[in-house]
């Protein structure tokens, strides 16, 4: 069953015809990844949701303290929560080419299995119930966060990655966002 839009005037931003401010920013978030992914033509009919998107996703990146691998599990399990099939297919790439997300570990978390490596099992879990709980995980998931060597600040980081992940995916939602080519290959249904 393929999604509906709910948004129908408006449609992905062409470069060529954008105004100012959303050239502006489609120019820097070109420049940040290589491409114009559909995702970021879509944002940027609001100009605010592209750039804060593109500011925060940047902050979690640099000043999280989490390591490439770890990144990319917060990201894979708040979009599948959310059912984002557009934000897990190109976090499933950036996983299996660039981030170094162990094979095994991705085919887990994919597929809904058990995560063969305790400490991203931790993280996946603690991320994925604060989606589901608005914020308030279990106890023991926290404590199992934490023995599995993660910080209390980390909790804020993963804040920080549900809020660019929650733009990000409403945003495909609302337009019903088609997979760049580019992440084709890890399309999920």
């Amino acid at each position: 069953m393929s999604a509906k839009p709910i948004l129908h005037t408006l449609h992905a931003v062409d470069p060529a015809t954008a105004n100012d401010a959303q050239k502006a920013i489609l120019d820097q978030a070109v420049k940040a990844v290589g491409f114009l992914p559909n995702m970021y033509a879509n944002m940027v009919n609001a100009p605010a949701v592209l750039s804060t998107y593109l500011h925060g996703y940047a902050l979690f990146r640099s000043e999280s303290g989490l390591k490439p691998a770890e990144q990319e599990v917060v990201f894979l399990a708040v979009s599948q929560v959310n059912g984002c099939t557009y934000c897990t297919a190109a976090h499933s790439m950036i996983a299996d080419k660039k981030s170094g997300v162990p094979g095994p570990v991705l085919q887990a978390v994919r597929a809904g299995q058990p995560i063969p490596d305790a400490r991203l099992a931790a993280l996946y879990a603690l991320t994925a119930e604060m989606v589901k709980t608005q914020g308030r995980p279990a106890a023991d998931t926290v404590q199992a966060f934490l023995g599995a060597g993660f910080q209390e600040k980390d909790v804020l980081y993963i804040v920080l990655a549900i809020a660019v992940k929650t733009l990000s995916n409403y945003s495909n939602h609302a337009f019903a966002t088609p997979v760049d080519a580019v992440f084709s290959a890890y399309k999920v249904d």
